[in-house]
């Protein structure tokens, strides 16, 4: 199925240049592996190189580049946890100026690990409200 048949809600709310990417890796990625979760998996993957999810959306980040451990090694042999498509290799003032975007209580006191769960819980809240959900 092409990849625009199947954008993901958050990449519809996002910019041109991130949808494209997705819907590009994920029909290539379709045609290397079949459809499924690999291909999606893939998609993200290349989204979250240039991109960077706040909220309900994808907004472009600062450098290009992996965004956490996971995307660092890759792999399907290997399985670190991911950051939700939150920036985890951002500077803490970078992630700190995600969490006031997002109203993020007590985000002064928090670490750069804290920040990047606490960032990473709003976005789920927020995307979760936008399709409709409590």
């Amino acid at each position: 199925m092409p990849g625009r048949e199947v954008l993901p809600s958050t990449l519809r709310r996002s910019p041109a240049k991130a949808q494209r990417t997705w819907e590009k890796t994920h029909d290539s990625a379709v045609e290397t592996y079949g459809e499924g979760e690999r291909a999606h998996r893939t998609a993200f993957a290349a989204v979250k190189h240039e991109f960077e999810k706040v909220g309900d959306h994808w907004e472009p980040k600062g450098r290009k580049g992996p965004s956490d451990e996971q995307a660092e090694g890759g792999g399907p042999a290997r399985r670190a946890p991911t950051a939700g498509g939150v920036d985890a290799n951002a500077s803490k003032d970078h992630l700190m100026e995600v969490a006031k975007k997002l109203d993020v209580r007590g985000r002064s006191r928090m670490t750069k690990p804290e920040l990047v769960k606490a960032i990473e819980k709003a976005n789920n809240n927020a995307t979760r409200k936008a399709r409709g959900g409590r």
